[in-house]
């Protein structure tokens, strides 16, 4: 089953990205990129939801629409 996790993601003065979720507690992940930072919280994500069998139930199923925000720098 697909569910969908909301990412907060912020460029750190350090140079790397750090992501966090407000659908899952304790989710914290660290890249170079934004992808590598992504694909980590996935993983992360992956691992807590198994962890914690059944208590993430609230999380939105995935559907064919959705949003998804584009950042552009210009």
């Amino acid at each position: 089953m697909e569910r969908v996790v909301n990412l907060h993601i912020e460029k750190l003065l350090e140079g790397v990205y750090l992501a966090t979720s407000d659908n899952i507690q304790g989710l914290v992940a660290q890249g170079r990129t934004i992808a590598e930072t992504i694909e980590i919280a996935r993983d992360v994500a992956k691992k807590l939801i198994e962890s914690q069998e059944g208590k993430f139930t609230e999380l939105p199923a995935f559907s064919d629409s959705f949003d998804y925000p584009l950042v552009i720098g210009v």
